[in-house]
């Protein structure tokens, strides 16, 4: 079983929207049991708290299931279970790299996999308030890390 953890600043808005495209796109291939999906915040702020609204509404308007989220901050231990933990942007990356160092194998930006895209994170939608822009990002990243690294399963 491979392991994967989205991480941005509040685990509200662009980590869940990650782990939530993720686990649909690996429903539709049926990999849902073969890789596991979740995600945490940096900051542990809403640590307990459902998504922002604007997440969970650009999910329903894409029939993505997203039942049973809970904010959560990165634990120690995160580092050992997931095999990779995917920051949002250079900030969140930077978080990760103070917690378990510098591993770039491991641990990097999601926008990295689509460099042809131009951008250097995600941008956060709790400021820009574009959740579309997120979401289409985070499509793009997350089919790309699909074929990269589970080819295998398809």
């Amino acid at each position: 079983m491979q392991r994967i953890l989205f991480v941005c600043l509040g685990n509200i808005c662009r980590s869940p929207m990650a782990e939530f495209i993720m686990r649909d796109m690996l429903a539709q291939q049926g990999l849902a049991t073969r890789i596991n999906v979740d995600s945490a915040g940096t900051s542990g702020w809403h640590d307990g708290e459902d998504m922002h609204a604007g997440t969970a509404k650009i999910l329903d308007s894409s029939g993505i299931n997203h039942t049973g989220f809970h904010s959560s901050k990165v634990k120690a231990i995160d580092f050992e279970y997931f095999d990779y933990l995917i920051a949002m942007d250079g900030d969140n990356l930077h978080q990760l790299e103070k917690l378990f160092g510098h591993h770039p194998d491991k641990m990097f930006v999601i926008t990295d996999l689509v460099p042809e895209l131009g951008y250097q994170g995600v941008p956060d939608p709790y400021f820009t308030n574009d959740f579309k822009e997120t979401q289409n990002l985070l499509q793009a990243a997350c089919q790309v890390l699909l074929q990269r690294f589970w080819v295998r399963f398809l």
